[in-house]
């Protein structure tokens, strides 16, 4: 899984020398290679056209014919570009809309172009097709998206582990992505074809994991009324991913000892060995060898394991990749949902400052309930969450005025003004969902934020109560010391 556009290359197209000039030092400052032409003639001549992220050209007229020549002369050209000044009135045509990022003004300030480059390289990652074979899913990658050092070694890791054969334990808090860099070892392993068989062993019952793992025979025990495979015969071949392995009981821990040394296993009664082809990669958000010194996991079972450790780091440790995460994130739920959000740079800040003791997994959630509240809508730090407003406040008290004021371009969405109004979609919306989406939303909020207690979370929606219960028996929402 090589990095892709190791070495970032920016075009600009501008007649004008001085300001193309003063623009090429801008971008070199913060080591992009640049190529500078006064003409689309010149850039439409240039054989390697696919090797540069993104092509910042003035405001000419015809913008809407070159790029279309462009892309009909070169397979594989930057799906993007950015224009120096005013939006053209024709960049609503299909044939640059799905190219447009957005506009940079005259005055550029540092802040905004990196925040912009990196939106252009989040869309030429989202814009480049998968070849047709192959069987990748889109999410993996989710939460591997960023420049910083201990994400780059990650990375690194999965090239170095997943053509060989051996045992990966994957280490890191929960919500980190542990699960994403199992599926990235198997689809870059030579058992890409054979199955990925996941398996959450903290969330299965002592008494049914084994028969989870392992298969049972036809009244092997009260309930078993046929015979069922278990997950390492669905993983024949390929590869089993055993989550929360730190939570799995020490008998269990025994049982899985003797599988990976002696590559057999039975099913839950049977003395039938079985020969099992399949590689191990386990997970756990657990210190292993604390759990070991406390006699709560087998040390044997652990070196077992500990092959080849990959250590997960958390979203706080990596906050400048939050710019980057923060579009991909954005950019699949356009796929997904059909719905995008902006954020200005006071509430990209506050991002930056929290803590995210949910890792990605909190991000990703964030996105998504803002996407839904502001649904192709301007997102402010004041907009943000109750929890994350003191990093808002602390935000908007760095940034300077008219920084707060240039909201950012967010994939591709047309300028409109910063009246942090909701946009109604090219598309249209389905409102009688959306407004229930909204409902159930901070119904949630809500009773979170009241520990449960209804009285108290119809205080805070200014309902009465009997309305909430009602409304929740038919959202089905539980309060949260309901929920298992």
């Amino acid at each position: 899984m090589s990095s892709k556009r190791e070495v970032k290359k920016v075009l600009i197209v501008d007649p004008n020398a001085e300001q193309s000039a003063r623009l090429a030092h801008q971008l070199q400052f913060i080591d992009f290679d640049t190529k500078v032409f006064s003409s689309f003639e010149m850039v439409e001549a240039l054989p390697e056209v696919a090797e540069f992220q993104a092509v910042l050209v003035a405001n000419f007229h015809g913008i809407v014919d070159w790029v279309a020549r462009l892309k009909a002369k070169h397979e594989g050209c930057p799906p993007f570009v950015l224009l120096l000044g005013n939006q053209p009135a024709d960049i609503s045509q299909k044939e640059i809309e799905d190219n447009f990022i957005g506009c940079l003004k005259d005055e550029i300030r540092y802040a905004t172009l990196s925040d912009i480059l990196h939106r252009a390289e989040v869309r030429g990652s989202a814009n480049t097709e998968i070849p047709k074979e192959s069987t990748q899913n889109p999410e993996l990658f989710r939460s591997l998206v960023g420049n910083s050092r201990a994400i780059v070694r990650v990375r690194k890791m999965i090239d170095q582990v997943a053509p060989t054969e051996a045992t990966v334990l994957i280490l890191g808090e929960s919500g980190t992505g542990k699960e994403v860099v199992a599926r990235n070892i198997h689809y870059y392993s030579n058992r890409r074809s054979k199955p990925f068989v996941p398996i959450n062993c903290g969330a299965i019952p002592s008494e049914l994991l084994e028969s989870e793992l392992f298969g049972h025979e036809k009244g092997s025990f009260t309930g078993a009324v046929g015979s069922r495979q278990g997950r390492f015969e669905m993983a024949e071949g390929g590869t089993i991913f055993l989550d929360e392995i730190g939570d799995m009981p020490l008998s269990m821990q025994v049982k899985l000892l003797r599988v990976i040394q002696e590559r057999s296993f039975e099913r839950v009664g049977s003395n039938k060995s079985i020969k099992s082809d399949v590689r191990i990669v386990a997970a756990t958000h657990r210190n292993l060898e604390q759990a070991i010194e406390e006699g709560k996991f087998r040390e044997d079972l652990f070196y077992r394991l500990n092959v080849f450790p990959v250590e997960m780091p958390p979203l706080n440790s990596r906050a400048e990749d939050l710019p980057l995460l923060v579009n991909e994130l954005i950019t699949r739920l356009e796929h997904e949902k059909k719905s995008s959000v902006r954020l200005t740079p006071a509430a990209m800040m506050a991002l930056c400052n929290y803590d995210w003791p949910g890792n990605v997994r909190e991000l990703a959630n964030l996105m998504e309930r803002l996407t839904i509240l502001h649904p192709y809508g301007v997102v402010d730090a004041a907009d943000l969450p109750s929890k994350l407003a003191p990093y808002g406040a602390r935000a908007l008290a760095t940034e300077e005025p008219d920084e707060v004021a240039a909201a950012p371009l967010i994939q591709g969405m047309p300028q409109m003004p910063l009246n942090n109004k909701p946009r109604l979609p090219r598309d249209g919306i389905d409102l009688k969902q959306h407004l229930t989406d909204i409902e159930i939303i901070l119904i949630e909020q809500a009773l979170d934020e009241c520990s449960g207690v209804v009285a108290h979370a119809a205080n805070r929606l200014k309902i009465r109560r009997t309305t909430l219960v009602e409304k929740m028996r038919k959202y089905n929402i539980q309060r949260p010391e309901e929920v298992s």
